[in-house]
């Protein structure tokens, strides 16, 4: 498990919001040649100020960063989750314009990220067992998932049996189903990757 950290200072969370607006932006953006070129530049020379301070990801803050949704990494759909019993994680996500398929419908790969993050969070959480890995995620795709609105998440724990974990949880707009999703989580054998 990563060891926690405050590594990246108090704006390491406003930093990662930033890219995540670049992201959108590149996703959303129609501007004449000359602000793309302009802004190629200034993201070129944000890569060159960076570059020498890459480290692996154990010592990088993302991920580490147990005060900031989604531990700071800018992968991940940002969410919001809290356990409110020994069974179940409740939240918020909301798929920005970056995760955008078509017609105003997240890409159905983002689901998948969502889902295994979610539910492993929920299958670390709720089981103190935090070095695991997903050894299968079933996602069941009920209606069009919006970008860019809050969504509400329900996770819950079903068993858990020697190193076998089993969630499951689905994703509503309301009181409309969106999608679900269950999954396996195996704890690691000491030394397992």
């Amino acid at each position: 498990m990563p060891e926690p950290t405050a590594q990246g200072g108090p704006d390491y969370g406003r930093f990662i919001e930033a890219v995540r607006a670049i992201q959108d932006h590149a996703r959303a953006v129609d501007a004449p040649d000359d602000v793309i070129s302009t802004a190629a530049d200034l993201l070129e020379q944000i890569s060159v100020l960076l570059a020498p301070y890459d480290a692996d990801e154990w010592s990088s803050p993302s991920g580490r960063r147990f005060d900031l949704p989604n531990r700071g990494n800018v992968l991940g759909v940002p969410a919001e989750l809290t356990p409110v019993d020994e069974n179940t994680v409740t939240g918020w996500v909301r798929f920005s314009r970056f995760h955008l398929g078509r017609n105003g419908a997240a890409h159905g790969g983002t689901l998948g990220l969502l889902f295994d993050s979610v539910l492993g969070y929920t299958a670390a959480v709720l089981t103190g067992e935090f070095t695991q890995r997903t050894a299968y995620l079933h996602i069941d795709y009920r209606a069009i998932v919006p970008v860019q609105k809050r969504l509400d998440i329900v996770a819950r724990l079903r068993s858990q049996e020697g190193r076998k974990t089993v969630v499951e949880a689905q994703l509503y707009d309301g009181d409309k189903l969106l999608t679900e999703a269950h999954a396996l989580f195996l704890k690691l054998k000491p030394g397992q990757p």
